[in-house]
């Protein structure tokens, strides 16, 4: 386990849903990685990159909502700039998305 955390560093963690509405491969990234953008609604289009091509196809990931943080720093990874990270549980398959139970309207916070 983590370091215990406070209430109030949680609620500066932004959590949003958004949809994924593109989807590319990643042959830059150092581990098989795709390149997604995704809507989040009023917060606009960013794009992330994410180590998923173990258990998820570039078709079926396309219109998936998922759960991510959109108030992190961007991130260089390889020639690719990450403007949010997207959330999964790993496990001994790989990574496996987090997202609602039901459609949400994308930039819908996460509490």
């Amino acid at each position: 386990m983590s370091d215990t955390i406070n209430f109030e560093d949680f609620t500066k963690v932004d959590l949003r849903i958004g949809t994924i509405i593109d989807v590319d491969d990643f042959p830059k990234a150092q581990n098989p990685s795709f390149k997604l953008t995704i809507d989040f609604g009023d917060l606009g289009i960013k794009k992330s990159s994410a180590q998923i091509t173990m258990l998820y196809g570039k078709k079926e990931l396309i219109g998936k909502q998922i759960v991510a943080v959109v108030n992190f720093p961007k991130k260089q990874i390889a020639n690719f700039m990450s403007e949010c990270l997207i959330l999964g549980a790993v496990d001994s398959q790989g990574v496996i998305l987090l997202n609602p139970e039901g459609p949400v309207i994308n930039g819908s916070t996460v509490s």
